[in-house]
């Protein structure tokens, strides 16, 4: 569906786990109880991708937990929660009702083929009982999202709901505090009941709302420093009438990567460096108006820096994006410059604060 898909490292480190729980059983009953899982997983990430194709979200990309995926949308207003009404609840229902209806179905089919599986006998979930752990980590992992803690799905209708009266930063930071909040209480549940799943729950339900906070954090920051502030006002340019050679004598005496290509006032293209090398490899001498790419983006000097991080994610391949004003370009913001930028400003901000603290005595 062109959404990649990520995998985070404790994911696969969870086998470890499984066959760890299940070293009396063997090694392949513990490897088949890790295959359960992430068959539970693929049910339900699958009809959320469907629901959201069916809803017309674009989605860039995806990062599976055990307890299920976190998607990262293309476009911010989808990320901001613009799908509201029936669209939230269809993307909040999708995984759980997928996973519920994948186990009444596999149960049907285990006690129709055989009435000797007891279903209801505990532990409900074990490698020795490989089919009853099927019906019951489907059944389980979704009833797990039904639970307000966020970033399961109705967490995130929670978070919706507080979206609607606080705004999307705000009400992140309150359903992703009290996802762990209720992390923390399973995990203790767990510990006390000696239920090892209900700990591992926890613990996921812990990382994934530590991933989210940090992301709205992030977003939080970056919506707050506007183009002006990071980007290179000291820059090269090239023209479309330059030859190859000539943009290669630049590149020698320049730090860029990527050259905005500007006819008088005009933005018309963007070249890098890496394919002005690659065209006189294979084409010999040329022009610059035959090989740049005339497919690019712009930001205004009082865009967020949010916006132009989440251009250049959207874009394929993008990794400078010229600032213009009044459809001249007055600098450039680059993947290369970017973070060094951030770091200066964040320090000018500080000196900043520090002297108006000074001032104030």
């Amino acid at each position: 569906m062109g959404v990649e898909v990520r995998v985070h490292l404790f994911f696969p480190l969870l086998m470890v786990v499984c066959l760890g729980l299940s070293s009396a059983d063997g090694v392949l009953r513990g490897l088949g109880l890790f295959l359960v899982l992430v068959s539970a997983v693929a049910v339900r990430e699958t009809a959320r991708l469907l629901v959201a194709a069916w809803l017309g979200l674009r989605l860039r990309a995806i990062l599976l937990l055990p307890i299920g995926g976190l998607f990262a949308y293309a476009d911010p207003e989808s990320q901001e929660g613009s799908v509201q009404g029936g669209g939230q609840f269809a993307m909040a229902l999708a995984g759980p009702l997928a996973n519920i209806s994948t186990a009444l179905v596999l149960a049907a089919a285990f006690l129709g083929a055989s009435g000797e599986i007891k279903l209801v006998n505990y532990p409900w979930i074990t490698a020795a009982y490989l089919l009853r752990s099927m019906v019951w980590m489907q059944a389980g992992l979704g009833l797990l999202h039904l639970l307000p803690a966020y970033p399961l799905d109705a967490g995130r209708l929670l978070r919706g709901s507080f979206a609607r009266k606080h705004g999307f930063a705000l009400a992140g930071r309150i359903s992703a505090g009290l996802g762990q909040a209720l992390a923390l209480a399973a995990m203790a549940g767990g510990m006390y009941l000696r239920d090892y799943w209900l700990v591992i729950a926890g613990f996921f339900i812990m990382i994934g709302a530590q991933i989210e906070d940090q992301g709205v954090f992030f977003q939080s920051v970056v919506d707050t420093v506007h183009m002006r502030e990071v980007m290179l006002t000291d820059f090269a340019t090239l023209s479309p009438s330059d030859t190859l050679a000539d943009a290669l004598v630049r590149c020698v005496h320049s730090l860029q990567e990527d050259f905005p290509v500007v006819r008088g006032p005009q933005l018309v293209g963007i070249i890098s460096r890496q394919r002005i090398v690659d065209a006189l490899r294979t084409d010999g001498n040329g022009y610059v108006q035959a090989t740049m790419s005339k497919a690019f983006q712009v930001a205004r000097p009082e865009d967020t820096l949010g916006t132009t991080i989440r251009r250049i994610q959207t874009g394929r391949g993008l990794s400078l994006i010229p600032v213009t004003d009044s459809g001249r370009v007055v600098g450039i913001v680059s993947v290369q410059n970017l973070m060094s930028s951030m770091s200066l400003l964040a320090e000018q901000r500080r000196m900043e604060r520090e002297q108006a603290r000074e001032d104030a005595r």
